[in-house]
């Protein structure tokens, strides 16, 4: 019984934590127009604000993809190290879910639309409270959670879809925290939170990107995302089932290397 109290109490501190939503995504300047950007209503977690030209994005079957780069002080807490996780991670995960829905390449021709990324928030995610979450998370059975609230991390990026012509045929302002009580898992990682959310804003950027009566696609041969590594990671599946941990050095795809000054 008195193990179940710590547990119980982390608990009741979550749900009155869940009413905190995430703040909305600050626009950065990255990108080349917010005219038009509106308001997902249909998001509980997240601050979206997203449009798409219908017209111009049909005319876009080919995209490049651009590497992510990071806003003004966006880095200031972290190593270079842990920036370089987060933006390898944003890489992969929208180059898997746009690969779905366009042919995507590495050289610009006439015919290819550009895709621009910007991590424009990194919220680190605090270590001390993410190993009380594993162990209280240990008695909760179930894929539902808890997270000791004021340690959870997040992560708020910007991306646009640019026609061959250089007019933005999409574009999206996008931010989510980790949440208290949910599927985020806690980490040792200072930037576990914003490595796992990552995922959610691939997703984000392909529904916002894509025509909506383009279909999902089969992934192409060869794998036009092979360069981030493979796309599933067994290692990081294994590794958060034993320890309630999210690691995300074993979860994400290939390393990005620290980024140079200017870059």
């Amino acid at each position: 019984m008195t193990r179940v109290l710590p547990v119980v109490g982390l608990l009741v501190l979550g749900l009155g934590a869940t009413a905190c939503a995430t703040a909305p995504a600050p626009r950065a300047g990255f990108l080349s127009s917010y005219d038009g950007l509106e308001a997902r209503g249909d998001t509980l977690r997240a601050s979206v604000h997203q449009r798409r030209d219908e017209a111009l994005a049909t005319t876009v079957e080919r995209v490049r993809i651009e590497p992510t780069v990071l806003t003004p002080g966006v880095a200031e807490l972290l190593t270079p190290e842990e920036a370089a996780l987060v933006r390898g991670e944003v890489d992969r995960q929208v180059c898997y879910e746009l690969s779905e829905r366009f042919t995507v390449v590495d050289q610009t021709g006439p015919d290819t639309g550009t895709v621009r990324l910007a991590a424009t928030r990194i919220v680190p995610t605090g270590q001390a409270g993410s190993v009380a979450s594993a162990a209280a998370n240990f008695f909760i059975p179930g894929p539902i959670g808890v997270r000791a609230p004021g340690t959870t991390g997040g992560l708020a990026a910007e991306a646009e879809l640019l026609a061959a012509d250089g007019r933005q045929a999409a574009a999206i302002v996008w931010a989510r925290n980790a949440t208290v009580i949910g599927t985020d898992s806690p980490s040792l990682s200072r930037v576990g939170d914003a490595h796992q959310l990552a995922e959610v804003f691939g997703d984000m950027v392909g529904d916002a990107f894509a025509p909506s009566d383009r279909k999902v696609r089969p992934i192409a041969d060869p794998d036009p995302c092979a360069r981030h590594g493979p796309r599933m990671r067994p290692e990081g599946f294994v590794t958060k089932a034993v320890t309630g941990l999210y690691a995300p050095e074993l979860s994400g795809g290939q390393t990005r290397k620290p980024a140079e000054p200017g870059d």
